[in-house]
């Protein structure tokens, strides 16, 4: 039984049941092994990206070093969602303390607003090496590189606390059961039994303040990235440039238009069934974390020919491990 703290006259309970995709019931054990083939193939191919940046000094520049630091945010945001699902769907034991709920879903909305706000600092990295090539190296440099990554940090923390704090201060007393996979926000809401209007208020208030803030300094940043681009005079050297911004572009789609549309359809659809709002959930969670290292991976030209050149050693050495193999007992001389 969940617990039920009574220590005042308004009772509250403090644990609480996961419980995803409620309409496949028994079945939920059917979505273990698709889910877990989704989180392995997005961390290796995360890890095999990141690997590569870390692994070839010539990567080391601040543009390749920030597509490892959003794929290894990747990494993270897949799993502080899919074990933890994947282990109540096989043991069926899907107790969770309002501690722990509350820890992940700051966990969650951290990752996803950390996830944007490398995408701000990559466009300002982009904005100075296409708008003051020469004074770049001085500009960006290491300390100045890792002052915007703490700064992004810090304004993912101030935007996200408000949401978890005002949440830590909701009576829960309709329900024990959150009929989602994760503790999400609004699917945690829907168990309060008191007035939440400032919370969901708060909630889409940072959200539209943080999206349209960020939408407008990356309109504004990448309109000047692709105006400089076409004034340079080398067309090898334009091409490049689009082609790393086009990269760009895409993931900043994906992550801004599943996030949005997912929020959307959560507040203007209520008549939709909670497998629906749980798929979608998975949808923005997870499908970023899937197409990032695979826009990077196959867009980047240095990423990807340094991984065909990965590939290329693999398979050279196969063949040779195969030929050095010990003779089996029947080829032994007698």
């Amino acid at each position: 039984m969940s617990g039920w703290s009574n220590g005042s006259s308004n009772g509250s309970y403090t644990s609480f049941f996961l419980v995803g995709f409620p309409g496949l019931q028994d079945s939920r054990t059917l979505l273990v092994l698709p889910f877990l083939s989704l989180y392995l193939v997005i961390f290796s191919a995360n890890a095999l990206v990141i690997h590569t940046v870390v692994s070839q000094r010539s990567l080391h520049q601040p543009m390749y070093l920030l597509i490892a630091l959003l794929l290894a945010v990747s990494i993270c945001a897949a799993t502080t969602v899919v074990p933890p699902m994947l282990f109540t769907f096989s043991t069926h034991f899907n107790r969770i303390s309002l501690a722990r709920c509350l820890i992940q879903m700051f966990c969650i909305y951290f990752l996803i607003v950390f996830d944007c706000n490398i995408l701000l600092v990559m466009a300002l990295d982009r904005y100075v090496a296409i708008c003051h090539p020469l004074r770049y190296p001085e500009i960006v440099t290491r300390q100045f590189l890792a002052g915007l990554v703490g700064v992004a940090a810090a304004r993912s923390t101030c935007l996200v606390a408000p949401v978890v704090g005002l949440a830590s201060w909701v009576r829960f007393c309709r329900s024990d059961v959150i009929y989602h996979f994760a503790c999400e926000h609004m699917a945690l809401m829907k168990l309060s039994c008191g007035d939440v209007s400032l919370n969901k208020t708060v909630g889409l208030t940072i959200l539209i303040f943080n999206r349209v803030l960020d939408m407008l300094l990356l309109v504004a940043s990448y309109t000047r990235i692709i105006h400089a681009a076409f004034r340079i005079s080398s067309g090898g050297a334009r091409a490049k440039a689009l082609n790393t911004r086009g990269s760009h572009l895409l993931v900043i789609f994906t992550i801004y238009s599943s996030t949005m549309s997912s929020s959307i359809v959560y507040r203007v659809a209520r008549t939709a069934s909670e497998d629906v709002h749980n798929l979608l959930s998975a949808f923005y969670l997870l499908l970023p974390c899937l197409v990032n290292p695979i826009i990077y991976g196959a867009r980047t030209k240095e990423i990807r020919e340094h991984l065909a050149t990965l590939f290329q050693r693999t398979q050279q050495q196969v063949p040779t491990e195969k030929l050095q193999s010990p003779p089996s007992h029947r080829e032994l001389p007698g």
